[in-house]
């Protein structure tokens, strides 16, 4: 979701970019989707199933190789 995150904030405008395997530059950069809310919870997400990835490449339209080299850090 970095590249379309990127796209929609401008981040290129702001000097920021995603590599083709979506590291920040510069590596100061953060990027992230933070909710407001008063009984709103933080977690890390940690590693994630075959099942999980075979799903998560069908609802997003992607193709099972590209979804894993997405989330490798998380399998």
């Amino acid at each position: 979701m970095k590249a379309d995150l990127f796209a929609l904030l401008g981040a290129a405008d702001a000097g920021m970019e995603v590599t083709e395997n979506y590291a920040m530059l510069p590596a100061a950069s953060v990027a992230g989707f933070y909710l407001a809310h008063p009984q709103s919870r933080y977690f890390a997400v940690g590693k994630i199933g075959e099942d999980q990835l075979a799903d998560f490449a069908q609802r997003s339209g992607l193709s099972l190789d590209e979804v894993r080299r997405r989330l490798a850090p998380n399998l």
